[in-house]
């Protein structure tokens, strides 16, 4: 299987994932030729890639961090509860907050189980699930980036459960902001994003107040957007000021932030999310989190087109643990023409990089 930008499909190829709603109701169905109404339609829900099948890659698998019915799901739990914390809001109660954390503690479990049971790293590329708001899948792709990385860093179970709530809850202060700033396609004005900043005190002010949630998740609402060179929000703080827990889920956020597909911009790729970390490490970000959380994420996810060093172009087939800027990549074609498809694996040809992805290969 490839994953191939949406933008440069054609018709006739073979969809070999199906594409969902946040219902679990599929839209575009699998193992189907793809039709120009199909394509459009697919350009139309601002899906950025697709999983085509294709002869030469079909023995390729692009892995899930977690199965597809789990997801769908998790994002309508996180949906259900964020909508009725608005309500609780309003009303000026914490009776829903608190009746959904219970089944949020369950959810944290659950996805702590699954990403523990996942030897391979979190690949993400090939996420064909539509929501109508990107705020559900945002929290739900933090929580699994927080606690992959929570897990690699060793964090113990009890202090992983509090972690994961919080990261699942991070952004739940965004409800009370109007949906019109938060889904602006331009650039926000400065009084704007002003209003956008205090979704830190607004998820603080609504998590502390509901008695079965601990104060810690309602810091890690309130310091995500804190940095360690005091560049941050709400408070300007820095270093060890900010707890451990808010700069984790501070890492997670910014990345699925920019991998994500936007109204304002096309996602970037995953080794682009990881540079905009790095270039913040030591300074915004705590380095050590920083190559810790390279370890958890596939630079190069299962299926992706790249060109190497040398000239020749492949598809990432596998990865090699704890090396996962140097794939095995299934060549294609070598000085510009098809060859018979083979293996190459980065990690014995050093002197070979990988230079160029994404919108390589276009459909003939």
């Amino acid at each position: 299987m490839r994953v191939v930008p949406v933008k440069n499909i054609r018709p006739g190829v073979e969809l070999a994932k199906p594409v969902y709603d946040e219902h679990g109701r599929v839209l575009v169905q699998t193992n189907m030729q793809l039709t120009e109404v199909m394509i459009k339609r697919l350009k139309n829900m601002n899906i950025t890639y697709a999983v085509i099948r294709e002869e030469n890659t079909d023995d390729i698998l692009i892995h899930s961090p977690i199965p597809d019915e789990q997801r769908i799901e998790a994002i309508q739990q996180i949906k259900h509860t964020f909508q009725n914390v608005k309500s609780d809001y309003l009303m000026n109660s914490n009776h829903l907050l608190e009746k959904a954390a219970v089944k949020l503690e369950v959810l944290v479990k659950e996805l702590t189980t699954e990403l523990s049971k996942n030897e391979e790293v979190i690949h993400y590329l090939s996420d064909l699930l539509i929501v109508d708001d990107y705020l559900f899948a945002h929290s739900l792709n933090v929580s699994m980036y927080t606690l992959a990385l929570a897990q690699e860093l060793h964090v113990n179970s009890s202090d992983l459960e509090q972690l994961g709530l919080g990261a699942v809850l991070h952004d739940i202060g965004k409800t009370m902001i109007p949906d019109e700033i938060i889904n602006k396609p331009g650039k926000l004005e400065k009084d704007e994003w002003k209003i956008v900043q205090a979704h830190t005190e607004y998820g603080f002010e609504i998590l502390r107040h509901a008695h079965n949630i601990p104060l810690l998740v309602a810091h890690c609402a309130y310091q995500h957007h804190e940095r360690m060179d005091g560049s941050g929000y709400p408070r300007g703080i820095q270093q060890n000021e900010i707890h451990p827990f808010a700069k984790i889920i501070g890492v997670a956020d910014v990345f699925d932030a920019v991998t994500s597909n936007r109204v304002y911009r096309d996602a970037m790729l995953p080794h682009e999310g990881l540079d905009i970390l790095y270039s913040g490490a030591g300074t915004q970000f705590d380095k050590h989190l920083v190559e810790t959380f390279k370890k958890t994420v596939a630079l190069y996810p299962n299926g992706l087109t790249v060109k190497l060093s040398d000239g020749r172009v492949g598809v990432v087939a596998r990865q090699n643990r704890q090396l996962f800027d140097r794939p095995v990549v299934r060549i294609l074609q070598e000085n510009d023409r098809n060859v018979n498809p083979y293996d190459l694996d980065m990690k014995d040809v050093l002197d070979v990089t990988i230079v160029s992805t994404d919108n390589l290969h276009k459909q003939d």
